[in-house]
């Protein structure tokens, strides 16, 4: 290794376990987190099951982009985006955010159903979740329930998609389905 390569490797690495040790991350993926934060205690809550630690939001039914009908890929394809807003009869917009308990770090590529079910234990909506950029990633899809009152949420989450750096006799990490389920929640009529 030539001396100036290895001089501003004895260089870098000492600063990046400095900044790892301080807990010093870019501004934007912090920012994420203190939003993320901010908004599930105020609209949320949260759960740790298995290797993951899962937090919900609930809010009024929302808009989002989309590839337009007939374009290739669907909702996350290719194409123009357009704008898509809420149907007249959705009220909720519920996000589910997994993250890894160990480090915190949002996990993409996560195949996740929820169920809103009612005190009575029927199902009132089933659906599989969209994964969104926003403040903070996160899943979410918009609902439509016909009446105000406590609910449970129930996520199951498959093993995310993307693949896992490991040896041989290791357990891949986030390898198994969990279902985090949140009593108690409140639907307000908010549309």
């Amino acid at each position: 290794m030539p001396i100036p390569a290895l001089s501003s490797l004895l260089l870098a690495a000492p600063l990046a376990l400095a900044l790892t040790a301080c807990g010093t991350a870019p501004a934007g993926v912090a920012h994420q987190h203190t939003v993320l934060e901010a908004e599930i205690a105020a609209n949320g809550g949260e759960t740790k099951v298995g290797e993951y630690r899962v937090g919900y939001i609930v809010e009024a039914a929302e808009p989002w982009f989309q590839a337009e009908q007939g374009g290739q890929g669907g909702h996350s394809g290719h194409g123009k985006l357009v704008n898509r807003e809420p149907a007249k009869d959705e009220t909720h917009h519920i996000e589910i955010i997994p993250m890894e308990a160990a480090t915190g770090r949002i996990v993409p590529n996560v195949p996740i159903r929820l169920e809103v079910v009612d005190a009575q234990g029927q199902v009132v909506q089933a659906q599989d979740l969209n994964f969104y950029h926003a403040e903070f990633f996160h899943y979410a899809n918009n609902f439509s329930i016909p009446t105000a009152g406590k609910y449970t949420l129930r996520a199951t989450l498959q093993p995310p998609t993307f693949l896992r750096h490991g040896a041989s006799g290791e357990t891949p990490a986030l390898s198994e389905p969990v279902t985090a389920t949140f009593t108690g929640v409140e639907l307000k009529n908010e549309s």
